[in-house]
């Protein structure tokens, strides 16, 4: 049985490229899942994935780098 690799918030600002606080300000919004181990906050990395995958804006992404230079 594989165990789930769990995360602490600076390893997900780590993973994610963004301060601690925005993860804190993520969860407290309730954007990002996430779960308290005492009163510390874990993440499951298999769910930042998919959470990753379901928000992330990639049309976006090439919309904008696919625009003609004038």
């Amino acid at each position: 049985m594989k165990q789930e690799q769990l995360l602490s918030v600076a390893q997900i600002a780590e993973y994610l490229n963004v301060d601690k606080f925005t993860i804190y300000r993520l969860v407290t919004d309730g954007q990002i899942p996430a779960f308290k181990v005492g009163n510390q906050w874990r993440f499951k990395k298999n769910l930042i994935e998919r959470w990753l995958k379901d928000n992330s804006n990639t049309s976006t992404y090439h919309r904008k780098s696919s625009r003609r230079k004038r």
